[in-house]
């Protein structure tokens, strides 16, 4: 019989009533489309398998041919290709992968990777000249900050930033206090434990922290500011990695004990959610949010890159990080009810949009670009990191304890300090990723920003003061 005779008899016993269904294979369901479309459900971060495969291969090409340049297409593969293998890296390794093991791969592989030149030069250099000439940091900041707040319920913005200041100051004499007593104990001396090691841990980072610390010790000092600069690296790299691995083990331990987190939610009064809820994977499936119209969306995204260019200008005029300007422009705009329902939701959008697909690639160009390989190692002594584990754990284990007291989500004050003692801007976006608690950026912004920038202002009048 003929397979055409044999797929007649099939298709009449099934279209006869009361027969027997006969199951035929069906050769064009066994890969083509169905099969083919299974696949390219499977996917590497945000990356369908089989788009990953071909993406390997042109990268590879054009290193091969020369290529690669710093424009927008082509530093876009590159990124999203690098950052999401690394993070899924991370994902795979147990117990790692449930503090944060996909923040910190995706930060510290291609930062060794370009230290040990085994980065292409050529990609290497078109990934620091797209990073830092198109500083995507604070768009993705810009974009975070702004969309968080939108989707915050006013009294919960008012009351969250007035109290989240008791928990951050508090902190912040505990850890310098026991910082400078265990490296004191370990034998580097009370002065430079103080000045050389816990301060810079909480100075807000590099740009807003290391470095002005640096000028300032080298004018009080008359050591030349490279010099210092070299010491006072270190711990910044390394207080941030702890702080990364601490923050990630709080999410572990929110999931094992929910009364303690709010996943997000600084206090646990009934009022206190976001009015637009943020959006998380749970089990692999994302879940919806809302209908919101395109144009909205963009009007969202258009927004907040028009406050952060509204800070860059305070900046200009008042000295004020353009980060916090725009934070506190977008809280003004959101109590005076300046912004509509409509456009909140847009702002909730392009918050979830950039949360999902350009944490990784983001990363990954600070790893390769801003993360520098020798400082985190150079850190890695018994002494110091006796004494940099103290003082991250201090000034989280104090937030713990004090937001626990004033009614507030202890992992959650835990993890806004631990921000206080990361690597800036850089540090925020890799802590709260660890976390999973993106929208405490806010938050992040305070304790990173005036925190560093108060810390930073008080001990170079310390210092002056005992010269």
């Amino acid at each position: 019989m003929s397979a055409q005779d044999a797929g007649g008899i099939a298709s009449h016993r099934e279209s006869t009533p009361g027969a027997v269904k006969v199951d035929t294979p069906d050769v064009s369901r066994r890969f083509w489309p169905e099969g083919w479309w299974r696949l390219t459900d499977i996917r590497i971060g945000i990356i369908p398998v089989p788009i990953y495969a071909l993406l390997v291969v042109l990268v590879a090409a054009l290193v091969y041919t020369g290529e690669i340049k710093s424009d927008g297409p082509t530093m876009i593969v590159v990124l999203v290709l690098g950052g999401f293998t690394c993070a899924e890296l991370g994902k795979r390794i147990p117990v790692l992968r449930s503090i944060g093991a996909g923040a910190i791969f995706a930060t510290f592989i291609p930062s060794a990777l370009a230290f040990y030149h085994l980065i292409p030069a050529q990609v290497e250099k078109s990934i620091i000249d797209f990073t830092k000439s198109t500083n995507f940091l604070y768009l993705f900041i810009a974009s975070i900050i702004v969309g968080s707040i939108f989707a915050m319920d006013r009294e919960v913005l008012i009351r969250g930033f007035l109290k989240i200041f008791v928990p951050l100051v508090v902190g912040s004499i505990a850890a310098a206090i026991v910082g400078t007593l265990v490296g004191t104990a370990l034998g580097l001396g009370a002065k430079h434990t103080f000045f050389y090691v816990v301060v810079p841990i909480m100075a807000g980072g590099v740009g807003e922290g290391a470095i002005p610390l640096s000028i300032g010790y080298a004018a009080l000092t008359g050591v030349p500011q490279g010099e210092v600069f070299a010491q006072v690296l270190p711990p910044v790299m390394l207080g941030s990695l702890t702080a990364i691995l601490l923050s990630g083990a709080l999410n572990f331990v929110g999931k094992k004990y929910p009364h303690l987190t709010g996943e997000g939610r600084l206090q646990p009064h009934g009022d206190d959610e976001l009015d637009i809820h943020a959006v998380h994977e749970e089990g692999g499936k994302e879940q919806g949010v809302g209908h919101v119209g395109v144009s909205t969306i963009a009007a969202a995204g258009l927004t907040a890159i028009t406050l952060y260019l509204l800070g860059v200008l305070c900046h200009h005029m008042f000295g004020l990080p353009a980060p916090v300007a725009m934070l506190f422009l977008a809280v003004l705009a959101k109590l005076s009810r300046a912004v509509s329902p409509e456009l909140q939701q847009g702002g909730m959008v392009v918050y979830e949009f950039v949360r999902t697909n350009m944490t990784y690639p983001l990363l990954f160009a600070i790893g390769v670009a801003l993360t520098p390989w020798d400082k985190l190692v150079a850190a890695f002594h018994f002494a110091n990191i006796v004494t940099i584990m103290s003082t991250v754990v201090t000034i989280m284990a104090t937030g713990f304890a004090v937001g626990k007291f004033m009614n507030m989500y202890p992992i959650e004050t835990a993890i806004v300090n631990a921000c206080h003692s990361g690597q800036g801007g850089t540090g925020d976006v890799a802590i709260l990723t660890a976390a999973n608690r993106m929208q405490l950026m806010p938050f992040a912004q305070i304790a990173t920003r005036i925190g560093g920038a108060i810390t930073v202002t008080a001990v170079l009048i310390i210092m002056g003061y005992l010269k």
